[in-house]
């Protein structure tokens, strides 16, 4: 992808997040209906859900008609071009509905199934993170900067990340339990925010399962153009979602992957 193609799909996602953070401005820490969309479950949708994802929509309906969507909440829009935009309009609903500002709007560009440009926005805050291949930035209060991963090369050192700890089961439960007890310090509860701070350099290691590609491909251009490491709990591509494994440093994820080998599917 030549530089000048870069910035201009940069843009686009820039005006998708504008537009997202417009559409859901009116409904954070406001009385909302909650619906569940699981059934013997809780898988929580909102109408900011929806909103943020239509404004989206309709950015690209004027600046990339040929471009697929894939999205959370809506049909895929198939791709004329073999580009597709992925979108999660709000990652995080629960923290959403907790009235918590840790939730993001991730919207991610992916050709062949592999993404190379990812936006991590939260609104409330102000904060923007964004990546392409050889870089990432961060963005609040119209000043820009790189960004780059904590150079922590081991477990013992290490800062954890998982949003929910319970959502591991048998082995990865198991797997996921040796790591939290080899590192210095682990938190939870943060969904996409967590990769951010990975890339900012405040965490060391993200372990999570069971996601899907909007859950995850944002993330990607993100954690790696600031240095970091993203793979499955295998080594491999994790861009499908499914179990995921970012790590600050490759000497870290090496020896991450040695804990997660072996309850990896």
């Amino acid at each position: 992808m030549s530089y000048s193609q870069c910035q201009a799909d940069l843009e686009i996602a820039i005006r998708m997040a504008d537009a997202a953070r417009a559409a859901i401005a009116p409904y954070f820490r406001q009385v909302m209906q909650v619906e569940n969309k699981l059934a013997g479950g809780f898988d929580p949708v909102t109408a900011a859900d929806r909103a943020s994802e239509m404004a989206m929509r309709a950015v690209l309906a004027k600046l990339a008609p040929d471009d697929g969507i894939l999205g959370e909440e809506f049909p895929d829009q198939p791709s004329r071009n073999g580009r597709q935009w992925v979108l999660d309009p709000i990652d995080g609903t629960r923290a959403f509905i907790a009235g918590l500002p840790t939730w993001t709007v991730l919207i991610a560009l992916s050709e062949n199934g592999r993404p190379h440009l990812g936006l991590i926005d939260q609104p409330h805050i102000g904060e923007r993170f964004t990546g392409w291949p050889g870089g990432a930035s961060y963005s609040r209060d119209g000043q820009t900067r790189p960004v780059a991963t904590r150079k922590t090369a081991s477990l013992a050192q290490a800062v954890l990340a998982t949003t929910d700890a319970f959502l591991f089961q048998g082995d990865e439960w198991q797997a996921f339990d040796a790591m939290r007890q080899a590192v210095r310090l682990c938190r939870y509860g943060y969904d996409a925010y967590a990769y951010a701070m990975l890339a900012l350099g405040g965490i060391d290691l993200v372990v999570e399962s069971a996601l899907q590609p909007y859950d995850v491909q944002a993330l990607i251009p993100v954690v790696q153009g600031a240095g970091g490491v993203m793979t499955n709990w295998s080594g491999g591509d994790c861009s499908g979602g499914g179990q995921v494994l970012a790590a600050a440093h490759p000497a870290l994820h090496a020896e991450a992957l040695d804990w997660l080998r072996a309850a990896a599917v």
